[in-house]
């Protein structure tokens, strides 16, 4: 068959899961002429794993896509079934919201946006890359067609070259029932590109019909949940419970015996696995003192007759998962609609990359998501979006978007996979941000409005909503630095059994007590009053962000001194074509890492792995010379 040629684009997104949905919208809503190309066009956004959105530092991730312009928090607010606020026995600095969310409502809500926005949607498999003279010039697909475009994202996820793993069985797949691409790998290793394998994994989904509910234990979410996104006005999403149960000592029994059938531990699987995301053969292997762990059984989607089976993600042989399950009381009897399985895929390492997510070697390319090595939808969505902006910024050749590492979690994720040696799975954690107390949740809007009107990103309606939050902070902290008479606040000191005390004090000083919870005070300021009606609905979060502000206002005063002191580091760039060979005083190991990642500022140089900060301050001599 000849080869056909389609006509040009802006922007073509080949892969239409999480990462390439969020960066086909945005260069769509950009006014750039953008085409999605995917296997399977039923099979866009869709949720492949857990049924849930955001959790720890994964939920920061997802508020800051929403004032970016991102879609996954409005998808999960049509789709969400339960929401809770993560980590609230510790600092508000680390609190993420995570939902339980109806697979189905996500996918058709996330389809309905593609469908509604200006994208061109191509069913095909890309194969190779257009490339001339060091940049990228549009795809070729398996039916011999060429799509010319000014840039191109990949977002492939497991889909390079996947392999399904099930015991002793393999199969060529991307996803379970869904072919595996091959051709892209191969095109962007003669181009010079370095890849490796990972590996990720999944539980088994079990017939609710065959599960003994009665003998589970049953969770509800937060009371009054809190939205992903600040322009949901019409947020009540039911409070479907979760169920969970514990494993057994006869579980541990039989896969501890059987672990030779385990592709991971007989060698089958060439791929590094996620650490933090254990299969269950992992944490009986690696925490062999623990008789038992903690399993949590999530619906898929409302009345679903379909469990996923959270905690128990495995490759072990279907007879054989079965066969442990069913030593739990509550499963003794359950039938799986699929098997757990593992999968391994090529992923090529992120330090190929620019802080745009633009690859050095070609111009006009983008990487996002599992390509580029890291684990689940939150990450992979957040890569799709700043992949897309900046792809459009490069087209009309204005400023791109980076963000810093004090400015937002997506930021703190992109340093790290282009700066670090990424050898397993990547996955977001609030423990990642050395500034986490001044990226919380609670203040995604007060750290990035700015930067979305500047790169105008949303519209005018939303621009609105933020500022009318903006106002409402403003409106309740300076409400709180009235005082408060001895009489009332010796009621409040003495909820807590703190000391009384002999003065009127302000409800600031107040709310700087360590037990003393904005709630405490709830009864001597009206705080509806305070608060725009027209975000309202925002009150919860509203009040969390005005107490941590309170409550850590001396450490978010030290973390921007620490930030003013390195601001010259970020600052001071390194030419791409600096060449650290003539720099002869630094060590091999420094000098061999500089030239392969070519960090972008003498900051980014500091946080690689293994560079001695001897051979930063002889580099920043040499970059001084400039």
């Amino acid at each position: 068959m000849p080869t056909k040629t389609l006509n040009q684009f802006d922007v073509i997104v080949c892969g239409g899961g999480h990462a390439g949905v969020e960066a086909a919208i945005i260069a769509s809503k950009m006014q750039r002429s953008t085409a999605l190309i995917t296997m399977d066009l039923k099979a866009i956004a869709r949720m492949s794993c857990n049924p849930a959105i955001g959790g720890l530092s994964k939920g920061q991730i997802v508020k800051e896509m929403d004032i970016l312009g991102g879609l996954m928090g409005s998808a999960t607010d049509h789709a969400g079934i339960q929401y809770k606020i993560l980590n609230q026995s510790k600092g508000k600095s680390v609190w993420s919201p995570r939902a339980q969310v109806d697979k189905r409502l996500y996918e058709s809500f996330v389809l309905n946006k593609v469908h509604s926005s200006n994208i061109t949607l191509i069913e095909g498999e890309v194969v190779d890359l257009v490339v001339s003279k060091q940049s990228v010039g549009g795809v070729k697909l398996r039916n011999k067609e060429k799509i010319l475009s000014k840039t191109v994202i990949l977002t492939c996820g497991t889909f390079l070259n996947g392999l399904i793993h099930i015991g002793q069985r393999k199969i060529r797949a991307g996803r379970m029932g869904e072919n595996e691409s091959s051709g892209i790998t191969e095109s962007l290793l003669r181009l010079g590109f370095k890849s490796g394998r990972l590996k990720t994994g999944t539980p088994p989904r079990l017939n609710a019909n065959t599960i003994k509910w009665e003998e589970l234990k049953k969770t509800y979410g937060d009371k009054n949940p809190i939205p992903f996104s600040y322009y949901n006005k019409n947020f009540n999403p039911p409070n479907i419970p979760c169920h969970s149960t514990s494993t057994t000592v006869e579980l541990k029994s039989i896969i501890e015996d059987n672990l030779k059938f385990s592709p991971m531990f007989s060698g089958d699987v060439g791929g590094v696995g996620p650490r933090y995301c254990p299969s269950i053969e992992d944490k009986i292997h690696r925490f062999n003192h623990h008789d038992t762990h903690t399993l949590f059984l999530e619906p898929e989607w409302l009345n679903s007759d379909q469990i996923y089976l959270n905690g128990f993600s495995t490759s072990l042989p279907e007879k054989i998962q079965l066969e442990a399950l069913q030593s739990i009381p509550a499963l003794k009897n359950v039938k799986f609609f699929r098997p757990g399985y593992a999968i391994e895929y090529d992923f090529f390492m992120p330090a190929q990359l620019k802080s745009t997510l633009e690859t050095k070697l070609i111009s006009g390319l983008y990487f996002a998501g599992q390509i580029n090595g890291t684990s689940g939808y939150e990450e992979a969505a957040a890569q799709g979006l700043i992949a897309g902006i900046n792809a459009v910024k490069n087209i009309t050749k204005k400023d791109p978007l980076i963000l810093k590492r004090n400015e937002a979690y997506i930021g703190v994720m992109i340093d790290d996979l282009i700066t670090k040696d990424t050898r397993e799975p990547y996955r977001m954690f609030t423990s990642r941000a050395e500034y986490r107390i001044l990226l919380r949740f609670s203040n995604s809007h007060l750290r990035l409005f700015d930067i979305a009107k500047k790169h105008k990103l949303i519209n005018v309606e939303k621009i609105s909503t933020l500022n009318k939050i903006v106002k409402s902070l403003d409106r309740l902290n300076k409400s709180l630095l009235m005082g408060l008479d001895k009489e009332s606040t010796n009621k409040v000191l003495g909820l807590k059994k703190e000391t009384p005390t002999k003065e009127k004090i302000s409800l600031t000083r107040l709310l700087k007590r360590p037990l003393i919870t904005i709630n405490d005070i709830k009864p001597y300021v009206d705080f509806d009053k305070l608060i725009d009606p027209k975000v309202l609905y925002l009150k919860k979060e509203l009040l969390i962000e005005t107490e941590a502000q309170i409550k850590y206002e001396g450490y978010i005063k030290r973390q921007l001194e620490q930030i003013k002191k390195i601001k010259n580091q970020e600052h001071l760039l390194i030419p791409p074509s600096f060449n650290y060979e003539k720099i002869k005083s630094i060590s091999n190991e420094s000098r061999e890492k500089l030239s392969f990642i070519k960090p972008e500022t003498l900051g980014q140089a500091m946080r690689i792995s293994g560079i001695k900060p001897s051979d930063i301050s002889i580099l920043s001599v040499f970059l001084g010379r400039k």
